[in-house]
């Protein structure tokens, strides 16, 4: 306490001066960390709704169908499976925890930097129908890569994952295990598994 001011205490500034910068560092670095992640999301994310034109001779799209595609490709499956892969992706909109394997074509829309933490995987999106993008999630440590480019029709079997952004297609390659049946992509009539 100081003699003139006994109800005063004596304030040490280089303690308030010090907790002062502290703040003002870790303000800059939480700004800089929210900076960094907008401009990461915007160079990866920004471009999911990019539309392509639609070739009339491998896509027909129609309302008999549910708005799913309808393909005349080697690669394709039934229109039939096409419909309740799409219904049930629709249905999984509602539950957060949906898992399920499921067999489902489309077209790629963008390609995506491989995955190179742990496990690689080729990364990529497909549109299964006018508002259904999956992210394709392809082990290469377990499968040779799939030599898909934009604007190519793939089919594909894997497990689906629901998330917030559409879902994700991930085993789509064979079980080194042999437990389960395992997955594959399909690119102009090979099978890559």
């Amino acid at each position: 306490m100081s003699k003139r001011y006994p109800n005063k205490k004596r304030g040490y500034p280089f303690k308030r001066i010090f907790k002062r910068k502290l703040r003002r560092i870790t303000y800059l670095v939480i700004a800089a960390a929210i900076a960094s992640g907008v401009t990461y999301y915007k160079k990866n994310y920004s471009n999911q709704s990019e539309s392509r034109s639609e070739s009339v001779t491998t896509q027909i799209n129609t309302k008999a169908n549910n708005g799913a595609f309808r393909s005349t490709s080697k690669d394709s499956i039934s229109n039939k499976v096409q419909q309740q892969a799409v219904k049930k992706i629709r249905a999984a909109a509602s539950d957060t925890n949906a898992q399920f394997w499921i067999t489902i074509q489309g077209d790629v829309v963008k390609l995506l930097k491989d995955d190179r933490k742990g496990s690689q995987h080729q990364k990529f999106l497909i549109k299964i129908a006018p508002d259904i993008t999956l992210l394709v999630a392809h082990n290469i440590d377990l499968a040779p890569r799939a030599p898909v480019k934009k604007g190519d029709e793939i089919s594909l079997h894997g497990l689906y994952e629901w998330n917030n952004r559409g879902g994700v297609m991930h085993w789509t390659h064979h079980d080194p295990k042999g437990r389960k049946k395992g997955g594959w992509i399909q690119v102009n009539g090979k099978k890559y598994l």
